[in-house]
């Protein structure tokens, strides 16, 4: 397939980019490059910088790429910062998407996989929690999302446009040569690989005061590699001619750790000894957040590949060791 993968110099984006080119398909790279570096494109695919809210602009080389499908990571992704200046959110994650949306529309560009957040569920009222559950983000990240969803639905109903939202949390691991590096860096297992690196004295824990086994909170993971197969897959399915097209699924492992649990992980994994320091709750952020991903599987046929948080901070760990080798 012909595919447009906006965000595709970021983490997820550059992954999936990378096994979609491995799979044999052709892969263009939109990106602003406003988080990320020249250096860290794909190799092998073609770049066109460019921030998706110029919608004309994007709408021409839709016109010139005529692409199968488009999957959509350009997005911010901090929910701490959110809470701080949201409005930022609502318009690069919002109404940045909707000028996407109205060049797909204006060009007959159809099939787009979304790259969503479990956070539209705000604090649950159980786990795992299944795509039912009610939407009520606790921070502007998952809002800025949700409202995406909402406009993808409309747009569905009204326009027949087809669409898939993968909803899910945090991503880690790495593919080799390729893993996770945010500038700045506010994701817990890279931090917590920095302290063993040296390259930090201490990894902070915010709140060891929830209502959770060791008060911390708790987060499903998956590997990196897993997400972009689910995408894929994805991708698949809205472009087959007898698939469905409107698709919302969770992406997790099912189980979740907490933040106390990913850090003796990470010491297991390091042989480092990690010192950690509590501090305060942040804002915004739910006790517990596992997605449940029984429908990604029973209509997918999706099942991740690497569900074990050693084997997933054991490859996270071997792609830092090489950027920054001893």
């Amino acid at each position: 397939m012909n595919i447009l993968v906006t965000g595709g110099a970021g983490y997820v984006g550059g992954t999936v980019a990378t096994i979609l080119m491995q799979n044999g398909h052709k892969v263009t790279v939109l990106d602003n490059l406003c988080h990320a570096k020249r250096s860290e494109l794909p190799e092998g695919a073609e770049f066109v910088e460019l921030d998706i809210a110029d919608r004309l602009r994007v709408e021409a080389l839709l016109r010139e790429l005529k692409p199968d499908g488009v999957l959509h990571f350009a997005a911010l992704i901090e929910a701490g910062e959110s809470m701080q200046r949201p409005e930022i959110y609502f318009r690069n994650n919002t109404a940045s998407t909707l000028a996407l949306l109205e060049a797909m529309l204006a060009t007959s560009t159809q099939n787009l996989v979304f790259s969503s957040t479990a956070a539209v569920y705000g604090e649950p009222k159980s786990t795992p929690i299944p795509e039912t559950a009610d939407l009520a983000p606790t921070n502007p990240y998952g809002e800025s999302k949700l409202l995406v969803e909402h406009m993808l639905r409309w747009l569905h109903s009204i326009h027949g446009f087809r669409y898939a939202a993968l909803r899910y949390f945090n991503v880690a691991g790495s593919l080799p040569g390729r893993g996770e590096a945010h500038e700045p860096e506010s994701h817990l297992i890279p931090l917590i690989l920095d302290v063993a690196l040296g390259h930090r004295e201490k990894i902070l824990i915010y709140g060891d005061d929830y209502d959770t086994p060791d008060g911390t909170c708790i987060r499903d993971y998956i590997h990196v590699v897993d997400l972009a197969d689910a995408h894929i897959l994805a991708l698949n399915a809205l472009t087959s001619a007898d698939g469905p097209s409107r698709m919302i699924y969770n992406l997790g492992n099912g189980s979740g750790f907490s933040v106390k649990e990913v850090i003796e992980s990470a010491r297991r994994v390091t042989g480092h000894a990690i010192p950690a320091e509590i501090k305060p709750r942040r804002a915004g952020d739910p006790a517990r957040l596992v997605a449940s991903s029984e429908q990604a599987r029973m209509h997918l046929g999706w099942k991740p590949k690497h569900p074990e948080l050693d084997d997933i901070i054991a490859s996270a760990w071997a792609w830092q060791q090489q950027r920054y080798p001893q």
